[in-house]
């Protein structure tokens, strides 16, 4: 997919057709212009398919187009804050605080950008249909198999942000398209896509396209997501059993935690449906534009990008990582106990936002995967500098003391695995990761609770919990890399530890917030286990103790907030008797 939206771009014009004329030498093309023939070809077919990839990484250019949902799935789930300082990129501000509207204009081009891959997932099943005696029957179920699971994928992102959406194939005319009401049946829609895209596609292909495996993990997600979790686990136990990544490789967890984040490991064995990217092609959304703004702040030459301080991984997120000295996490919340919380420049003395106290490292008993997640102070960023505090963070009062670890490039990819040629350094090309490996092993978890299952959920479980224990891959202090940054203890579950399918259920959800923080999961994770308003509050309680001016008095409503409003530009454009609002916007 590294090409697949350059060659998007030249196939984004829209159509003319020559009506008939008596006078043959009349009928003279338009210039610039293709004619019914020409867009009937196997070329244009699959060039089609590529520009329906490249809606994958967003159309417009909006930052929650990005397929991590850095805002909707990380912030929004308590994960992250903004990050930076009240007046920057401030449309975000209410959003955070689930005070937002129906007007907002960042969630109106999600809405766009989405349903602009659903059209084109469209076009090119309606095309491949229309030219199917010039393709073999192995290219048509291919090229129609990838398109139906990348619709899927448009209609799931666009189920779990807006619930009631409208749904529609290749079959609608285009003038009819705005005549469709947001009443359909998208689950049923969605179900009927991956069914069709892993009985036709192959389970090897080549790196950047679906294949077979991604569409089954895809389909047991959707299961579950409905409650569905008989048949949700069979879908995981073959992707278990028998997946592999598109070049033929079988899914498994990385050694090493921090790979799944680095450009040079691109196409991993976890990467299950990932998102390309791409340098020097012209445009820096090829790249990872949507985390242009989310590097660590002002960093100058000892930093990544060098900009711009947001997606701020949330004290409550590190309190998160706390344990006991055996090993295992506070499911019972006291993480957020002053006693229990993690160190950091709270617990000085600021003035104007500097440190004026001195600074002691945490000594107490961390999960380790809280430093391959968020940037601490005194602890070792990459292969960057020990992040400093307050000299890469905008505001302390606002946002707190942390920054952004996932997703970020190392100082030796400077030029190389980034793209520099806009206004920022912040453009890395590591793929970004939709569904991963430990993603597919703890939704199984999932099912085998909700099941009954409890010792297969534990063994499940365990094999996160066994590679987030592998201290030859803990962050080392610099200058003695047999010393580990930070007092890092991680046990696995013991049998007793599974003592009823309520604590089971704790803990498989517990996990999934370790391991899988800001990685766009959270917020659609607590919405679907019906915790969203018990769980948000809390946060919003903890949390604005300390961001006072960015959390206080926030709230989520239950009833209401578990959705985005339908975008009120898109009701205006289509008509209330089309499109309805959701409950309480």
């Amino acid at each position: 997919m590294k090409t697949n939206r350059i060659i998007a771009s030249l196939l984004a014009a829209g159509l003319l057709t020559v009506g008939a004329c008596s006078d043959e030498f009349l009928e003279v093309a338009p210039a610039n212009s293709l004619g019914d023939a020409q867009l009937q070809t196997k070329d244009v077919v699959e060039g089609l398919l590529i520009g329906a990839y490249a809606a994958l990484n967003g159309v417009f250019g909006n930052r929650f187009e990005g397929p991590n949902h850095w805002v909707t799935g990380s912030i929004l789930g308590g994960d992250a804050n903004k990050g930076t300082d009240a007046g920057d990129y401030s449309s975000i501000n209410p959003v955070q605080r689930f005070d937002h509207d129906a007007t907002q204009g960042d969630l109106n081009n999600l809405w766009r950008g989405r349903f602009e891959g659903v059209s084109r997932t469209n076009n090119v099943v309606r095309t491949a249909t229309a030219i199917q005696d010039q393709l073999s029957a192995a290219d048509f179920a291919r090229i129609t198999g990838e398109a139906r699971m990348l619709r899927a994928h448009y209609y799931f992102d666009l189920k779990k942000h807006f619930n009631n959406i409208p749904v529609f194939d290749e079959t609608v005319p285009a003038a009819e398209v705005p005549l469709v009401p947001n009443n359909g049946d998208a689950w049923a829609f969605i179900e009927a896509d991956l069914q069709y895209a892993y009985d036709n596609l192959p389970g090897t292909t080549s790196a950047g396209r679906v294949n077979k495996w991604a569409a089954a993990a895809l389909m047991g997600k959707a299961l579950l997501y409905q409650g569905k979790f008989a048949a949700a686990k069979s879908w995981f136990d073959d992707v278990i059993a028998n997946g592999t990544t598109p070049t033929g490789e079988k899914y498994a967890l990385l050694d090493d935690y921090q790979q799944i984040f680095n450009a040079e490991f691109d196409n991993h064995a976890e990467a299950v449906f990932d998102v390309e990217s791409a340098n020097n092609t012209g445009s820096t959304q090829n790249a990872n534009y949507f985390d242009d703004l989310n590097y660590p702040y002002n960093t100058g030459p000892d930093g990544p990008g060098n900009c711009c301080g947001f997606f701020q991984p949330s004290i409550d997120l590190a309190n998160h990582f706390r344990v006991t000295n055996e090993g295992k996490p506070l499911l019972d919340y006291s993480f957020s106990d002053p006693a229990n919380e993690v160190a950091n420049i709270y617990k000085h003395v600021f003035t104007d936002g500097q440190d004026e106290g001195t600074f002691v490292e945490d000594s107490g008993p961390l999960d380790p995967r809280i430093d391959w997640s968020i940037g601490r102070k005194g602890i070792p960023y990459l292969d960057w500098i020990e992040h400093p505090g307050s000299a890469w963070i905008r505001s302390f009062p606002y946002a707190g003391p942390y920054s952004p670890k996932k997703y970020i490039y190392y100082r030796s990819q400077e030029g190389s695995l980034t793209d520099a040629s806009s206004w920022t350094r912040g453009y890395a090309l590591m793929n970004y990761t939709i569904i991963r490996y430990a993603d597919v092993l703890l939704m199984a978890a999932e099912a085998e609770v909700e099941l009954g299952n409890l010792e297969a959920a534990r063994a499940l479980v365990n094999q996160v919990r066994a590679r987030a224990a592998n201290s030859q891959y803990w962050v080392k202090e610099y200058d003695d890399p047999n010393a580990n940054a930070a007092n890092y203890v991680i046990s696995e579950y013991s049998a007793a530890d599974f003592s009823s399918q309520d604590v089971a259920r704790d803990i498989v959800r517990f996990e999934r917030k370790l391991e899988l923080s800001g990685e766009g999961h959270r917020f659609f994770d607590l919405v679907r286990w019906g915790i969203a308003d018990q769980e948000l509050n809390r946060y919003f309680n903890y949390e604005g103790q300390y961001l006072v001016t960015k959390f206080g008095g926030a709230s989520f409503q239950a009833g209401k907030h578990e959705y985005q409003p339908i975008p009120q530009g898109q009701i205006d454009l289509q008509g209330a008797d089309v499109l309805t609002q959701n409950p309480g916007w």
